[in-house]
């Protein structure tokens, strides 16, 4: 059971970075909206499985929380917000789709070259986990940086925060407190970014992040 249930914790954070990857590979927002939502399924899945093998119930509860508010809501609610501002379904990538992937590789590499020695003491499944965790975080930034569609941004933000979770589940658990208060900020700031975006919308009939860099130049 030992070693299943190492294999089986893996299989879920190894699968959350190949999502990541899935994440960046997309051009279209239907696609990125999709992939979003196996991101936080697998999260879901991972956390669960945690909460099981570490004998942590309070873990249930973030399982459920991520299931509930980031695989359906908001979803849903970024498929409504698509609809209503009418964004286009392309996004356009800085560099490209193939530099942005091997970028993403060097951070998985970056990831485990620097997380495993320094956490040489720790136990191997938490040494892997928060390894695969800091790969998620990185490539969430990089998804950031590389998008210029705002709602593409949100999902890159996103995603980042999913890796922040799964280090903070592999790494013993964390407070449920902690898991409250994440969850919390996580649906207050969906909606301040929500609300953020349809002003941008209303204001300046775009949400493409270079038209809103031209129109601040031109009012200086």
């Amino acid at each position: 059971m030992g070693h299943f249930s190492f294999d089986a914790a893996h299989l879920f954070s190894g699968g959350l970075v190949l999502v990541s990857f899935m994440l960046l590979y997309q051009d279209r927002m239907s696609g990125l909206i999709n992939i979003f939502t196996l991101h936080a399924v697998i999260l879901s899945l991972s956390v669960g499985w945690q909460a099981y093998t570490q004998n942590a119930p309070q873990l249930f509860v973030t399982a459920a929380i991520t299931m509930i508010f980031k695989a359906l809501l908001i979803p849903i609610s970024l498929q409504n917000i698509m609809v209503r501002l009418q964004i286009h379904r392309d996004i356009e990538v800085i560099g490209g789709i193939g530099i942005t992937m091997l970028v993403g590789i060097g951070l998985v590499a970056l990831s485990l070259v620097v997380m495993l020695p320094a956490t040489a003491s720790a136990e191997p499944l938490a040494r892997e986990d928060i390894s695969f965790a800091l790969s998620v975080v990185l490539l969430g930034l990089l998804m950031m940086v590389t998008r210029r569609n705002a709602v593409s941004q949100v999902i890159g933000f996103m995603s980042l925060e999913n890796g922040l979770i799964l280090a903070a589940t592999g790494a013993n658990g964390m407070p449920f407190v902690v898991e409250i208060s994440v969850a919390f900020s996580v649906l207050i700031a969906f909606i301040v970014i929500g609300i953020f975006l349809f002003r941008i919308r209303e204001r300046f009939d775009t949400v493409d992040i270079r038209e809103l860099d031209r129109v601040r130049r031109d009012y200086q």
